[in-house]
């Protein structure tokens, strides 16, 4: 179970470092609403355990993003519209963000860069000059470089999310993603993710796609 009192700790000292101390109202209300967005019944995958999964691989990271703050909120924010049967979710939960955080005292400028950041989680496509984009696609993509059985697992909940999808479409649709991300050049960008996560992950996408194509 997630440590909810930890995770609205987390959320706060980020928001305080995007605003400043004492730059806004109380934190915990936006917290609490993050918190029960991401407690919705039809996540298994994109659940408090990915939130906090990815804000631990942040930290990890953080030597090399430029505002570790702006990238710890844009988690925070990249799935908290999650709909299994719709494609619009990174661009809501961008949104979202656009409103929320204005409301919460973070300056537009940084609110802008949280959006934005949220809307790279669509492609996981960084520039090679945009060190906050790849810290968070990194973070977002460190599952892919588990354990074989937390890599199976992964699967399983994915698959339980597109639980409405009939199999062979399932298998079809997830296969060519697959194949996707084994065609870009590398799949991590920060010097952490390469060194550490980019063969082991490029071996669980090869066995999940020749699972799915035997």
């Amino acid at each position: 179970m997630a440590d909810l009192d930890a995770l609205r700790a987390r959320f706060a000292r980020a928001l305080e470092g995007a605003r400043g101390p004492g730059g806004g109202p109380d934190p915990a209300p936006y917290a609490d609403n993050l918190l029960g967005r991401w407690q919705e019944p039809q996540r298994h995958y994109h659940t408090l355990t990915h939130l906090t999964a990815v804000l631990d691989h942040i930290d990890t990271l953080e030597k090399h993003a430029a505002d570790p703050d702006a990238v710890r909120l844009a988690a925070w924010f990249h799935d908290a519209v999650y709909l299994p049967d719709r494609s619009e979710n990174e661009e809501r939960s961008a949104a979202l963000a656009e409103r929320a955080l204005p409301e919460a005292g973070v300056p537009a400028p940084r609110t802008a860069e949280v959006a934005r950041l949220v809307r790279l989680t669509v492609t996981h496509d960084p520039a090679d000059d945009d060190p906050d984009g790849q810290v968070l696609c990194d973070a977002d993509l460190a599952i892919l470089a588990s354990s074989p059985s937390a890599y199976a697992h992964y699967t399983a909940e994915v698959r339980e999310e597109y639980h409405f999808i009939p199999n062979e479409a399932f298998r079809e649709g997830r296969a060519a993603i697959l194949r996707q991300l084994l065609d870009l050049p590398r799949l991590f960008h920060t010097p952490h993710g390469q060194e550490h996560w980019e063969r082991t992950a490029r071996y669980n996408l090869t066995g999940e796609l020749e699972l799915l194509s035997g």
